[in-house]
């Protein structure tokens, strides 16, 4: 279950590639999402995996497959939950992971193509 992460993580939820009009499996949409942010051992080890700077679990692998897939369709097919998951988690990494967000952001837009809008919406001012 908290594979969950890796597929909100990069708006990418689904063990098999879905196809064009399809959305993605939701038999991840009822993870509970607050404990895996609120704890960096949960979620950490998913985002290394992203990186390809740790070991995946087999489904994180297959997630992760899909990640520029999601990026550069704006989660299209993704359900609703999975859609504000995706912003829940992404607005945690951009908020509280910067140095992860960057990292991951290098890796899968570079040119910030598709990352721009959700750090846009969703960076938390700070005073």
């Amino acid at each position: 279950m908290k594979s969950l992460i890796v597929i909100c993580l990069f708006a990418v939820v689904a063990a098999v590639v879905a196809r064009p009009g399809e959305q993605y499996t939701d038999r991840f949409d009822n993870v509970n999402l607050d404990e895996i942010l609120s704890n960096r051992r949960l979620l950490i080890p998913y985002v290394k995996c992203a990186l390809d700077q740790a070991k995946c679990t087999p489904d994180g692998k297959e997630l992760k497959s899909h990640i520029r897939d999601a990026l550069e369709n704006g989660c299209a097919k993704c359900t609703k939950a999975q859609q504000e998951g995706t912003r829940r988690v992404i607005g945690h990494l951009i908020n509280n992971e910067p140095e992860y967000w960057n990292q991951l952001t290098l890796k899968y837009d570079r040119d910030h193509k598709y990352t721009k809008k959700y750090e846009t919406e969703l960076r938390k001012v700070r005073h």
